[in-house]
């Protein structure tokens, strides 16, 4: 599965940490991340990392478009709520595309750990029964 991981500037560390909490099941899979969320999560934990723009830059859109394109399998996107910034609208448009596509995506620690979970025990092969 391809996974993206983005993270806002709050939450770096909390993506960081579960990275490395999780690294023996996300290695198993395709990993993708906006810039510095990506550069960050891999020199805590090894794991590759194909990195996009930064999220301000363009990242999210990236990833959107690969979304469309039913490239991404699932989207880990640890939000910080308490602080709004300009490119809200491009986040808001990768969350909407979730939805459209129908794609497991996580905004918090919480929603992020059981889909995880549900990855390790296979239970995200969802594509499956779309064909």
């Amino acid at each position: 599965m391809k996974i993206a991981l983005i993270a806002h500037d709050a939450k770096k560390e909390l993506m960081i940490q579960f990275c490395i909490a999780y690294s023996g099941i996300l290695s198993k899979h395709n990993l993708c991340s906006t810039s510095t969320t990506g550069k960050q999560v891999e020199e805590a934990t090894g794991l590759k990392i194909v990195k996009y723009l930064s999220g301000r830059q363009g990242g999210c859109q990236q990833i959107s478009s690969m979304i469309s394109c039913n490239e991404i399998d699932l989207v880990i996107f640890f939000r910080d709520p308490l602080h709004r910034k300009a490119g809200d609208q491009d986040e808001m448009d990768l969350l909407w595309l979730c939805d459209v596509y129908n794609l497991p995506v996580a905004t918090n620690i919480a929603t992020a750990e059981a889909l995880i979970m549900a990855l390790s025990r296979g239970d995200l092969d969802w594509r499956e029964y779309m064909k």
